[in-house]
């Protein structure tokens, strides 16, 4: 299990490069990995059914004892994103398609991965465990409403059979994962380690496999997506983070928030964009799922360093 342990961190460490890696070598060997596409939606099931295995009562129990920040951070995630996510592509002038992929990611909730970078940036995680568990509950109401709303003039939106998608591959994973922790709670400890692994290795086949389904348009459409993914990643990281000052929330929490709303859970947006736009609609998903990843490490490495610049001269003065 140690083993297993050590492979899981350093999955972590290093989740970045491994989606670089294997999207460069999906993008030159496209029929490597053209026959992911049908297993991504599993694939997310089995991140959420992960999400669920860590999930416990104490991640709810915040919305009651500190109902605030919570509900505050929320709204934050399902405004700012959204809006921003429609003004990057009305701005950039996307095809329809693109623009209802960045719309897309904009409308889901927030990201697993959000979790670690807040605890990184020595933000509020609490808060963040309960923003994005939130969120991701709240995800089959609204994930479909704000795209059928802001994106339906770009493609056709069925937000009905959204709902349904969104119930089977994040609700119900996450309440059986709820469920066999409740009732094999030893073995979900010892296991518990060893699950970034598999949600990392997931989310890599993923970004492989959308990467392989849209190999012939990436170099016509790549410059513009990445565009577009870092500025609706730079504006929710940072309106996330001016607005909760704005609304009174301290350091830690406003980093909570900021990061929060910054990190989407692009894996649902590209398995949404896959079964109910089009592969070209999932490209932003698959970006974003790298980008997110490389600007909160960032910023959670600029935002630990300030902490410890912040205490240096304390140490001194009281040694």
């Amino acid at each position: 299990m140690q083993g297993w342990n050590r492979a899981s961190r350093f999955a972590q460490q290093s989740f970045a490069l491994w989606v670089l890696v294997f999207a460069g070598i999906a993008w030159m060997f496209p029929e490597i990995f053209q026959w992911i596409g049908p297993a991504i939606t599993p694939l997310l099931g089995i991140i959420m059914f992960g999400m669920g295995l860590t999930l416990k009562g104490a991640d709810f129990r915040l919305v009651f004892q500190r109902p605030g920040p919570v509900l505050a951070g929320v709204c934050l995630q399902f405004i700012i994103m959204p809006a921003t996510a429609w003004i990057v592509a009305t701005a950039l002038g996307l095809p329809p398609e693109l623009a209802a992929g960045v719309m897309l990611v904009g409308a889901c909730p927030g990201g697993t991965a959000s979790n670690v970078i807040v605890y990184l940036s020595k933000g509020d995680v609490p808060l963040s465990v309960t923003m994005t568990s939130i969120s991701t509950l709240l995800a089959p109401l609204l994930t479909p409403f704000l795209l059928w709303w802001l994106a339906g003039s770009w493609l056709p939106v069925d937000p009905g059979s959204m709902v349904l998608s969104i119930l089977q591959v994040v609700i119900l994973p996450i309440v059986l994962g709820l469920l066999v922790r409740r009732f094999f709670p030893v073995t979900v400890r010892r296991a518990t380690e060893a699950l970034p692994l598999i949600s990392v290795t997931a989310i890599v086949i993923i970004v492989a496999g959308v990467v392989a389904l849209n190999a012939d348009s990436l170099g016509k459409t790549a410059l513009p997506v990445i565009l577009a993914v870092i500025l609706h990643n730079g504006l929710g990281l940072l309106l996330g983070y001016w607005c909760a000052r704005a609304l009174r929330l301290d350091e830690p929490r406003s980093r909570a928030v900021s990061i929060e709303v910054g990190m989407q859970n692009s894996g649902l947006a590209v398995a949404l964009a896959l079964a109910h736009l089009n592969p070209i609609a999932a490209l932003p998903g698959a970006i974003f799922s790298v980008w997110h990843n490389i600007s909160g490490s960032l910023l959670a490495t600029y935002w630990s360093r300030k902490g410890r610049a912040k205490t240096r001269p304390t140490q001194a003065a009281t040694g």
